[in-house]
């Protein structure tokens, strides 16, 4: 196996595993669970938990994939541009509004340091798979 197949075998689920555990956490806790939000009241608490459940289902979409042999490159460009589009509305809010709490700077930070590096390994499970299944040696790593 390839060095970026490797390291898109430990990425996916980690993300996955993160994205699930955070979107599980906020789900829980509501606007508690957000630096800046605890005053906000009932509509922004019941609008952090709907958005959280929907995140808790995107990393286990992450998980989904992570599981698949080979893991999808469609499903990992897929969930890839949606978690940029997420780090993209922060810049935009940041913006429009002013920037946030201290402590979504580096969460926006990482939404956009981390998609070129899951796009680069989107399809390194699938072109490593391809010469095992035709019988042939396996190309060399990464």
């Amino acid at each position: 196996m390839s060095g970026r197949a490797t390291a898109l075998r430990w990425l996916a689920p980690a993300m996955g595993a993160a994205c699930a555990a955070i979107g599980a956490y906020h789900f829980a806790l509501g606007i508690v669970s957000v630096p800046g939000e605890g005053a906000a009241g009932a509509t922004v608490d019941s609008r952090e938990r709907f958005y959280n459940a929907i995140f808790l289902g995107y990393g286990l979409a992450w998980i989904w994939a992570a599981r698949r042999t080979p893991i999808p490159a469609a499903a990992v460009r897929a969930l890839t541009a949606v978690f940029l589009l997420g780090g993209l509305g922060r810049v935009l809010s940041g913006l429009v509004h002013d920037w946030p709490h201290w402590f979504q700077i580096p969460l926006a930070v990482l939404e956009l340091a981390l998609p070129p590096v899951y796009f680069w390994l989107a399809d390194a499970d699938e072109k490593a798979a391809r010469p095992a299944a035709a019988g042939a040696p396996a190309a060399a790593p990464d």
